[in-house]
């Protein structure tokens, strides 16, 4: 070993409070950036994961300006079921209605609540959509009816107005922070009958009765909460849009960028005059996703700032044994010692402080993240985060922390090396 770096060691060791400070200011360093990527970035990968899941697949086609696709939904399909990496493709249909429910001999109505039309036994294969419906089962007949969690609070009439909720004993629940009061027993329930009222495509009202098979409920938003979800072909029949869908979700068994890429090439040559618009989740989720990104920016930013306040302490610290150790600096420069031998005792010092809090705090991060995976970490009910270990992130951070503490031991070095002997050695 490079006696100044068992010189730099040894002047470490024995000044164990300064060390010990200075590797925790590196590795807080590292952990809040590792604490801010699980989250944040945890949050932003399980936005996709939920969109993917249940609103866009993996490849989502639509129409260019649109409108509904007029082509039938089934040569579309069978094309991209003939790849091995398309799991499966499905159709999908929207529109909007009014709902009316009976409850306890009085109507209660919903205006404009979106609905979806599904194929049931494909949309089980290319999204999990089906995994959300927590009472009840999926849509299973032509006259079946899933309802979003919100809808049926609402058709309930579950939420009591501020007054009510203060009078008491009308309805018992949760008191919202608005003053408004939740009862958790009044709302649309599985065997229930519902009734969809929507205009056809030349502005006739039609209406139709449904069975509420099930009601569908989700973390974060990203799912059908505030919608009700039938059988496509129901849809098609209300609206008289036969064989028509507006969007065609596919699932991938391979959803490597690469192939998923590759597959929208190959579709969008083969049916390039049909207007189509076919997108991966990246490109479909784009209006959800970018303000997302710039808050994660935002956040990362004040982490590395803070990063940098560690930098700061690191130079405190070295000025602090700089200043403890300049009779032994004296001594050394009486000896012979030269002011670039001085320089790189410290800098070496810096290394040590560096490599150090990398490890340590690289290591709290890796802690951290595990647990967060592990435990598919929430916060009060909120979606569950999509934890990921992205090592090229944590190799980043851990270089740039040991390159700050390197950086921060500069000053304090050049300090050392401008110390006298004879001034040096005269000090107590």
């Amino acid at each position: 070993m490079d006696y100044r770096l068992n010189l730099a060691t040894r002047m470490l060791v024995n000044k164990k409070g300064s060390l010990i400070g200075a590797v925790l200011a590196v590795s807080i360093g590292i952990l809040v950036i590792h604490v801010n990527f699980v989250i944040f970035q945890g949050i932003y990968d399980a936005i996709i994961r939920d969109m993917s899941d249940y609103r866009f697949g993996d490849v989502f086609i639509t129409h260019q300006e649109e409108g509904t696709i007029e082509r039938s939904s089934s040569v579309y399909t069978a094309w991209l079921e003939r790849f091995s990496a398309v799991k499966a493709a499905t159709p999908r249909l929207g529109g909007t209605a009014d709902i009316e429910f009976l409850n306890m001999g009085k109507i209660n109505e919903e205006y404009d609540v979106p609905v979806l039309g599904v194929e049931p036994v494909s949309d089980l294969q290319a999204s999990k959509i089906h995994e959300t419906v927590d009472e009840g089962q999926y849509v299973y007949a032509r006259n079946s009816i899933v309802v979003g969690e919100n809808v049926a609070r609402d058709l309930g009439g579950c939420y009591v107005g501020v007054k009510s909720a203060l009078r008491g004993g009308e309805s018992s629940g949760d008191v919202t922070s608005t003053g408004a009061q939740f009862d958790a027993d009044c709302k649309v329930k599985v065997g229930n009958n519902i009734k969809l009222i929507m205009e056809n495509r030349v502005g006739e009202e039609v209406s139709k009765r449904f069975v509420v098979s099930g009601i569908s409920k989700t973390a974060g938003g990203q799912g059908f909460d505030n919608s009700v979800i039938v059988h496509i072909d129901t849809l098609r029949s209300m609206l008289d849009r036969p064989d028509e869908s507006n969007s065609i979700l596919v699932r991938m068994n391979d959803r490597n960028s690469l192939v998923v890429n590759d597959l929208i090439t190959q579709f969008s040559a083969a049916y390039q005059n049909d207007d189509l618009l076919v997108e991966n989740i990246e490109q479909s989720a784009e209006s959800t996703l970018t303000g997302f990104r710039s808050g994660i920016a935002m956040i990362n930013l004040i982490g590395y700032f803070g990063m940098m306040s560690s930098a700061f302490a690191i130079v405190v610290i070295q000025m602090m044994l700089v200043s403890s150790k300049t009779r032994e600096i004296g001594v050394m420069r009486a000896i012979g010692a030269k002011r670039k031998d001085i320089l790189i005792i410290f800098i070496f010092q810096g290394m040590v402080i560096g490599l150090c809090g990398a490890a340590v705090g690289t290591g709290l991060g890796l802690v951290y993240t595990t647990y967060a995976k592990v435990t598919n970490m929430q916060f009060e009910g909120s979606l569950a985060l999509e934890v990921n270990y992205n090592w090229e992130k944590i190799g980043q951070t851990a270089f740039l922390a040991f390159g700050l503490a390197v950086i921060a031991s500069l000053y304090p070095s050049y300090r050392a090396t401008k110390l006298l002997p004879v001034e040096a050695m005269r000090t107590v």
